[in-house]
């Protein structure tokens, strides 16, 4: 299989975990033979001080002329004090339109060996596997007006919640399309006791339901969500939410698994090409450093060839090599535990290529780091 990849560094460590994803994909390709051809951009941060523009649009073009996209990680402080328009962040969700990425999937799935990174006891976290739904093109971050503003002579802000219906029932329709592959139950979090949006969200779940008999559908409201998410997160299956409970959420539930670094996300386009990314940020404070987790963005290219390729079995065999590597006791800072060997970003990566191409290289090198 041939395939076209474009792969956006961004800023901070998604340089380094981006490289770490591209080596794992170059491993699958020499192991199944395929060929994948990598094509880099630049966005965020970098591509403001290159171009002066979050997106340029050489990017673009080259992502829609891509079979799919993977990207590090955008911000970071150096541009927090740009314009609105200049901020790293307008990249990331100008690509989102641009490509039409509806739909945002972010599992959440137990990891037996790094039961101890959690701060949550074992009897809470263990089997849990869940997948968070969220809208990624609407709402409150792409709404208009959203701005300073004045309000009776005083300093005012505005920012707009906006979505059509069209818009809400197409990412309703997916989360009941992928539980009914799952335990077949949504869970549709809103705020419907104060936000119309959220009325609407509400009446558009229970008509798609209708077509789905075979699926249950709970309402819940966001702030009990969020509560359910620590104190019983194994009674969730497919959670399905606006953009930005979607965001809150998702980044609560990294305390299930230990740590954003275990993370990864899909980010779907109907047409064209589909997004894959860690849903952690730069984390400018360790950046250069070689001390990044990896295993989110290593997952993220997991899921770009089971979704964007439909190469099930290689998929597989990178979220096999990720738990052999983590059961063998590797890890990076963020999860380490008593007893783990503390690995740098290059050698994490390196162990799960060795588990890749080789399935007892990991055994044979398991006291390299002791």
């Amino acid at each position: 299989m041939k395939r076209k990849i474009a792969v956006l560094p961004g800023d901070g460590i998604g340089k380094e975990v981006t490289r770490g994803a591209v080596e794992i994909l170059q491993a699958i390709a020499e192991r199944y033979n395929h060929e994948f051809e990598f094509q880099y951009g630049s966005i965020g941060g970098g591509a403001i001080d290159e171009t002066g523009n979050p997106l340029p649009e050489e990017t673009i073009e080259m992502c829609k002329a891509s079979d799919a996209v993977l990207l590090g990680a955008v911000g970071g402080p150096k541009w927090d004090n740009n314009p609105s328009h200049l901020r790293p962040e307008r990249g990331l969700l100008a690509i989102r339109k641009e490509l039409d990425l509806y739909a945002n999937l972010r599992p959440i799935s137990y990891y037996s060996s790094l039961s101890e990174a959690s701060p949550l006891r074992k009897e809470i976290i263990e089997e849990v596997d869940l997948i968070i739904v969220r809208e990624l093109t609407g709402g409150l971050y792409f709404g208009k007006p959203s701005e300073r503003t004045t309000h009776e002579g005083k300093e005012a802000v505005v920012d707009t919640l906006f979505y059509k219906r069209e818009e809400i029932k197409r990412i309703i329709e997916l989360a009941f399309k992928v539980a009914n592959g799952r335990r077949k139950k949504v869970t549709s979090v809103d705020k419907a006791n104060v936000l119309e949006s959220s009325r609407l969200w509400r009446e558009v779940a229970e008509e798609v339901a209708a077509s789905y008999p075979e699926v249950e559908l709970e309402h819940m409201l966001v702030d009990n969500a969020a509560m359910q998410l620590i104190r019983n997160p194994r009674q969730f299956d497919v959670i399905v939410t606006e953009n930005m409970f979607g965001d809150i959420l998702s980044d609560e539930a990294s305390v299930l698994t230990g740590s954003l670094g275990m993370l990864p996300s899909a980010s779907l386009s109907i047409g064209g090409p589909s997004m894959y990314e860690p849903i952690h940020g730069s984390a400018p404070d360790i950046a250069g450093m070689n001390v990044a987790n990896p295993l989110a963005t290593i997952l993220s290219a997991a899921s770009m060839l089971r979704l964007s390729f439909g190469l099930e079995e290689e998929a597989e065999e990178i979220e096999r090599a990720v738990r052999d590597v983590l059961d063998a006791g590797f890890r990076t800072r963020d999860i380490v535990a008593d007893g783990t060997k503390v690995l740098s970003t290059t050698e994490m990566v390196a162990e799960v290529k060795a588990s890749i191409l080789d399935n007892e290289a990991i055994i044979q090198i398991m006291g390299a780091y002791a």
